[in-house]
Order: C-alpha cells, then sequence, then structure tokens
C-alpha cells in the first residue's frame, strides 16, 4: 500500500515511475503472501481515508458501489476501561477488507499513464555512484527464473515494509544505520471470517474492544464486503488466542464485553482460525542521520510499524503521501532530509500514542516519564466519563482517527467534562 501512494505522488513529478514487487499481483480481490497481516482486521482511519481521497477523487464512493461500507462512528461500539463509551456522531468510517482497499489503490495506481507496475521482482541491492554519495538504481532479480539486471533511475524509494533492508545496505556503503526504537510487545493474534445477518449487533458495523491492564486480551469486528465479519482477537505479552475452533470462542468469552462472544459462539464460520504474530514496533530515525545519500527515499513501514491493534499503518501511509508531496515541491535536491524531517511530524503522534498505550503494562520494556504516566491514566479516566458523554467520546474518536492531536484531549473544557463524568459516573 505504501508503495502504491509513494507511486501515486511521484507520477506528477516525473516523466515514469516503476512499481517493483516481489508478489505476483492478483487481478481481483484477493489477500497475498507479501502481506500476511492482510488477513487480519484493520482499520483505515478517517486521516488516511482523507489522504486517498486526496490522492484518488471519489475513492470512497467507488469503494462503496463494489461493496464497502460506509458507517458513521455512531454504528462502531468501542469497549473500553470497564464499559461501553456513549454513542457519537461526526466521524464517517470505510469498512472493507486490506485485500479489497489494496486492489482498489492498485487498480487507481494502474490507470496512471507513467506508473507502471512490475510484479515478481525482489529488489536484491543499491547501486550507488562511483563516489558513493548517490543512490542511481537498484539491483533487480526475476522471482521467475532467476535473472539479474540493473534498473537505473533518478530517485529509488523503499517502500518494502518492517522487514526493509536498507540499514543494512547503507552499512554496506559506509554510511551510518539509523537509530531504532523497539517496543517489544509480544502481540498474538488469531482471525476468522464469519457470516454476518442483519440483526448482528443490531445492525452495528464494528464491535472494539480494546485490552485494557491488567488484562491482556482484546477484539474487534469489523464488517466487512459480502456480508461477512473479520472476527479478530488478540493477547500481548505472549498471551496469545489459540487457533482451533473451540479454544478461539472460549478465548472470545473470557473478554471484558460480552457481545462478541454472544454473536460467533452460535455463528456461521467461513473460514478456520487463523494466528499471526507481531513481535515488535519499530521506529527508524531516519531524520536524524547527518550523512544519507541523494536520490534515495525510504517510506511507509520502513520508517515505522506500529503495534497493529491500532489500525494506524495504512493511514499513517497516507500522511505520508502528503508530506512527500509537500517535500517535493522544493525539487529533488536535499530531498531526503527534507522529506524525512516533515514524514517524521506525521509519525510522531500515533507512534507516541501507541507506544503510551504499550507502556500501559509493566512488562513492555521502554522509556517511561512521569507524564507518560500521567497521560495513561487521565484516558483511562476519559474512558470512564466517555460512558455517559458523547462529547468525550468525539475528542477521543477524533484523535485516535488522526484529526486531532492528543494534546486536544487536555483542553480545560475537556478536562472538566473527565472530571465531572468521574465524579458522578
Amino acid at each position: 500500500m505504501a508503495g502504491l501512494l509513494a507511486a501515486r505522488v511521484l507520477s506528477d513529478h516525473f516523466d515514469e515511475v516503476t512499481v517493483f514487487e516481489r508478489d505476483v499481483l492478483p487481478t481481483e480481490v484477493a489477500d497475498r503472501k507479501g502481506v500476511p497481516q492482510g488477513r487480519h482486521a484493520h482499520a483505515l482511519l478517517s486521516a488516511g481515508r482523507q489522504a486517498l481521497e486526496a490522492m484518488f477523487p471519489g475513492f470512497a464512493d467507488e469503494c462503496v458501489q463494489h461493496g464497502a461500507i460506509r458507517i458513521d462512528i455512531k454504528r462502531l461500539r468501542w469497549f473500553d476501561n470497564g464499559g461501553y463509551h456513549a454513542r457519537c456522531t461526526g466521524i464517517e468510517a470505510l469498512m472493507a477488507s486490506r485485500a479489497f482497499l489494496e486492489t482498489h489503490v492498485r487498480r487507481r495506481v494502474r490507470a496512471i499513464s507513467n506508473v507502471r507496475l512490475v510484479d515478481g521482482i525482489d529488489a536484491d541491492s543499491l547501486v550507488f555512484s562511483a563516489d558513493g554519495r548517490r543512490v542511481e538504481g537498484v539491483r533487480i532479480k526475476h522471482m521467475k527464473g532467476g535473472r539479474e539486471e540493473t534498473v537505473n533511475g533518478q530517485l529509488t524509494v523503499d517502500a518494502s515494509g518492517r522487514g526493509s533492508q536498507t540499514p543494512a545496505w547503507l552499512a554496506a556503503a559506509g554510511y551510518p544505520k539509523p537509530i531504532e526504537e523497539v517496543i517489544t510487545v509480544g502481540l498474538g493474534y488469531t482471525t476468522r471470517i464469519y457470516r454476518r445477518m442483519p440483526a448482528h449487533l443490531d445492525g452495528d458495523g464494528a464491535l472494539i474492544i480494546p485490552s485494557a491492564p491488567p488484562d491482556r486480551r482484546g477484539g474487534a469486528m469489523v464488517s466487512l464486503e459480502g456480508d461477512r465479519w473479520m472476527v479478530t482477537l488478540f493477547g500481548m505479552l505472549g498471551d496469545h488466542p489459540p487457533a482451533d475452533h473451540q479454544g478461539f470462542v472460549e478465548f472470545a468469552r473470557t473478554l471484558p464485553a460480552p457481545d462478541l462472544y454472544n454473536i460467533i459462539r452460535d455463528g456461521e464460520a467461513l473460514t478456520d482460525p487463523l494466528p499471526f504474530k507481531y513481535p515488535a514496533s519499530c521506529r527508524r530515525r531516519y531524520e536524524h542521520l547527518e550523512r544519507f545519500p541523494d536520490g534515495y527515499l525510504v517510506f511507509g513501514d520502513a520508517i515505522c510499524s506500529f503495534n497493529p491493534i491500532y489500525g494506524q499503518g495504512m493511514s499513517v501511509a497516507g500522511l505520508q503521501a502528503r508530506a512527500l508531496a509537500s517535500s517535493l515541491t522544493a525539487g529533488t535536491a536535499g530531498l531526503a532530509p527534507r522529506f524525512f524531517t516533515t514524514a517524521a511530524k506525521f509519525v510522531d503522534n500515533p507512534w507516541l500514542m501507541a507506544v503510551g498505550g504499550d507502556l500501559r503494562y509493566p512488562a513492555v520494556e521502554g522509556p517511561r516519564t512521569a507524564m507518560g504516566n500521567f497521560i495513561n491514566w487521565y484516558l483511562g479516566k476519559l474512558h470512564i466519563a466517555a460512558r455517559k458523554d458523547p462529547e468525550l467520546t468525539l475528542a477521543f474518536h477524533s484523535v485516535a482517527n488522526l484529526l486531532a492531536d492528543p494534546p486536544t484531549l487536555l483542553k480545560p473544557n475537556i478536562a472538566y467534562r473527565i472530571a465531572r463524568g468521574n465524579l458522578f459516573h
């Protein structure tokens, strides 16, 4: 997804853009090997949807015409810290599978006349200029047959995800590696698809049950195209949901809210349970490097890979695309430091929110501060007060959807509502 969004932006500034993809790309909506996490619950946050709409006008309407589900946030059930948030309105969500969204983005990108998608290709190494100061292209390998060749370009972008080889490639060329911030979360989740019936959740489109200390378990049930539910159960720090029918249903029964369990215990399962593990979040601080080759960028999860339970990855890729577009307005000279600095500003808030949430668990290692501890305490109180206050629900989801900055939750009127809500709850 990040590579497609980068290609869309680059198509406005270069005569030809080529996207190399290791997988053989499907022509229809289908999961693929290179995105194993795509088979699990995803969220396109409102800020991400707006970014896609800006790059691909009419994108949301097109998706809805092909089966995606548009819901107002009042049709979202959110259970946190022991209770359900009060219903609010004012934020729109687009519900669809990861494969569905990628397919529609890819079709839009394929339709751009100066963009070419080439699949079955692996990036093997970078090609540097004689003086080592510039990346002049990439050495690629054809997955079928193993043939290798060099492809030259004015700009090379690594959008290969959290397994990016850029740090190793930089080190091999004599450049410093970026500082890596790693937060080990020991996350494991298991997903199963169920038939969605009109009576389920009284017509609501999604149910989210985040984990809250001391409990390590949570779950999500999101509506998909084709009258389906995607049910993802997860556990932190090694407390992972089983991948068998009985174990999956029993794990759901232990969640602090019963709605998810009540549906799947007698629901029609369309797939077997599928497990996935995510050991750690990682942010690479390219913006802090004093030396970086010209003609090269890193993008998407290759910069920052978030704990997926917060649903931020696709949306932050969309925000990074905005950063790339603004950085290119000044040309390609000095592009890398300009882009990395701008992109870091879009990464900061979601990273701090995700890391802050993870550090609520004492067993998660990472830097803790008095302010961070206060914020986690404060958010716990917000969730309690939000049970009866839709204004607090809206304020929280505006931040969670990257539409507002976290400090907005500290405004006096919000703090007053939280204090009042906890006094009389």
